[in-house]
């Protein structure tokens, strides 16, 4: 059984950096498409960026492109996300999401997942 462990969030002052982390066990890492996803508060869930093995490639969100990054260790299975320069509307909850069989996003990011993690909260306020 796949299992995705999120860790890394918490309250962090506007202009401030947060690194997140995903781990990943159960399965094979490398037959997994492996993204982050947020959920702001009132709004609906949206992709940050994904990546998958097979072309080592990351695929970013339009929002996320410059001051997002995302690191795929596949020696650990993680998927690691760092945000710089926070901005109030940062804040959300960003969850790691997995699909299996996902070969390429350089198209884009899943439109669904077969395993989510439970979740990290990451607040930027003063």
């Amino acid at each position: 059984q796949v299992q995705l462990v999120e860790s890394g969030g918490g309250l962090v002052q506007p202009g401030g950096s947060v690194r997140l982390s995903c781990a990943f066990s159960g399965a094979t890492f490398d037959d997994y498409a492996i993204s982050w996803v947020r959920q702001a508060p009132g709004k609906q869930r949206e992709g940050v960026v994904c990546t998958s093995r097979r072309d080592n490639s990351l695929h970013y969100a339009e929002f996320a492109r410059g001051r997002f990054t995302a690191s795929r260790d596949n020696a650990k299975n993680t998927l690691d996300l760092t945000i710089d320069i926070l901005k109030p509307e940062n804040t959300a909850v960003y969850y790691c999401a997995a699909k299996s069989y996902y070969p390429s996003v350089v198209a884009g990011c899943p439109d669904s997942y077969d395993y989510w993690g439970q979740g990290t909260q990451v607040t930027v306020s003063s």
